[in-house]
């Protein structure tokens, strides 16, 4: 089975491929190569390191990125980071969220949500609100500080072409130098949106794209000063628009939808800006905006998660709109899963076909049952403008904050709890935090799957 780029693949041909120094000569298995150096991607590094399997991590910029994009942590996810050593780094550089609120405007009406009422469900009753890049960070120094001799972390590289084989994936790396090509056990496509791993496979990625962009805008103004027992994350609803305002660990954060007629230079020009968060609250003199950003939405699920020995992990096999936290969340929960199929292969000789295609069975049919399906609700029901959907919409948050039982139940959905056991299908997700095979050898050989 072979995939390729056309650029890789004429290098190849004419000779020009260097084959990579082999920092992993004598183990007894190849590296496995994972193609992005973000949350899930160094996730899986780190839970693999750990257990004595080498990786090559691939970073195609230069420097790990630090631009704003995900900056909130579920419960579970914690879990993950304390198991592979960087949730205390985390947690003491974030900020903890007990409470979140729904808002209505029109109303005043506040439906607040306090989760420990799930402390008794996990260690960590609470969100991190931390940008990603703290995250990858943490990870990236982890990974060099305490695994020199298992890891080898590639800045400016990026895979451009493989060659699946009966026993292993030749894997095609390119710098701004050269073409070199490294000999690993399994590719993991931890590569985004854009995927070149799913590309490579040629896996279609269904789905669809909003008309809409949403702005997100950050600021040092103290929201909490002008809106009374503000909590750190609130869903408000308005007759006009709605937004969300999240604090992070660096400033307040606020996303708002745009219209689709509206021009890219139009959102982001300063009077747009200005005019949007004084809608938000009028302060009178302009808002000090730090930074303001656009990103299309979209709701897409790739129809198959592997092919032959690679894998794709988080939005390289499915994107959706952000609200809720979910997708950063998701791809971490992904890479946990792939990670423990990996070791099972590796150190117990598990047929890696059959556990890619578990793994394909249930991280895809959760991701297209339930994620996109219940970010699509929250989005509508965010969106929608019509007075009898917000009223009826408040009174529903309204009514499950005041019950008890509704409100933990509503707080282990939306921490993902709920999903996570699901997805893992355990009772408590404590049984998918157990590391069992941390000592145990790794095999001599990969054993062969027919591709």
């Amino acid at each position: 089975m072979t995939q390729h780029n056309s650029a890789a693949m004429t290098m190849a041909m004419a000779g020009d491929v260097q084959q990579a120094a082999n920092k992993f000569a004598g183990m007894a298995c190849k590296p496995v190569v994972i193609s992005g150096h973000g949350p899930a991607g160094t996730v899986l590094a780190l839970y693999l390191v750990k257990h004595g399997i080498p990786v090559v991590l691939l970073e195609k910029d230069p420097q790990l990125p630090r631009d704003l994009r995900a900056s909130t942590f579920h419960p579970p996810t914690l879990e993950m980071m304390e198991v592979v050593g960087i949730v205390d780094e985390c947690i003491a550089k974030g900020l903890r969220v007990d409470k979140y609120q729904y808002r209505d405007r029109r109303t005043g009406e506040v439906a607040e949500f306090d989760m420990g009422c799930i402390a008794d469900e996990t260690k960590f009753p609470f969100r991190l609100q931390l940008e990603q890049w703290e995250m990858v960070l943490a990870g990236h120094k982890k990974l060099k500080k305490d695994f020199p001799d298992l890891v080898d972390v590639r800045m400016g590289a990026r895979l451009n072409w493989l060659e699946q084989h009966t026993d292993g994936v030749t894997a095609y790396i390119e710098t701004a130098m050269r073409v070199e090509g490294i000999e690993a056990s399994f590719v993991i496509g931890a590569d985004g949106a854009s995927s070149t791993v799913r590309k490579l496979l040629n896996i279609p990625f269904s789905g669809f794209t909003y008309n809409e962009r949403f702005l997100v805008v950050s600021t040092q103004f103290r929201f909490e000063d002008v809106f009374e027992n503000l909590s750190y994350v609130n869903y408000i609803a308005d007759p006009d628009e709605w937004c969300v305002i999240l604090k992070t660990d660096k400033s307040w954060r606020v996303l708002f939808p745009t219209s689709p007629s509206q021009s890219v230079e139009e959102i982001l020009s300063p009077e747009h800006v200005q005019k949007r968060l004084q809608h938000l609250w009028g302060k009178g003199t302009p808002y000090d905006v730090e930074h303001a950003g656009m990103y299309a939405v979209h709701q897409r699920v790739a129809e198959k998660y592997y092919s032959g020995r690679a894998v794709m992990v988080g939005d390289a096999c499915h994107v959706h709109n952000p609200l809720g936290g979910m997708g950063m969340n998701g791809g971490v929960h992904d890479a946990w899963c792939v990670a423990q199929k990996l070791v099972r292969i590796l150190k117990e000789g598990a047929d890696f076909t059959v556990e890619f295609e578990d793994y394909d069975n249930h991280r895809r049919l959760l991701s297209q049952s339930f994620i996109q399906q219940h970010t699509i609700q929250n989005k509508a029901l965010m969106e929608s403008t019509d007075p009898d959907v917000q009223k009826k919409r408040q009174a529903d948050f309204m009514a499950k904050a005041s019950n008890p039982a509704a409100a933990k139940e509503f707080v282990m959905e939306r921490a993902m709890l709920k999903l996570l056991r699901a997805g893992f299908k355990v009772e408590h997700q404590s049984q998918l935090l157990l590391t069992p095979l941390l000592s145990a050898p790794i095999l001599v050989q990969t054993p062969a799957s027919r591709l």
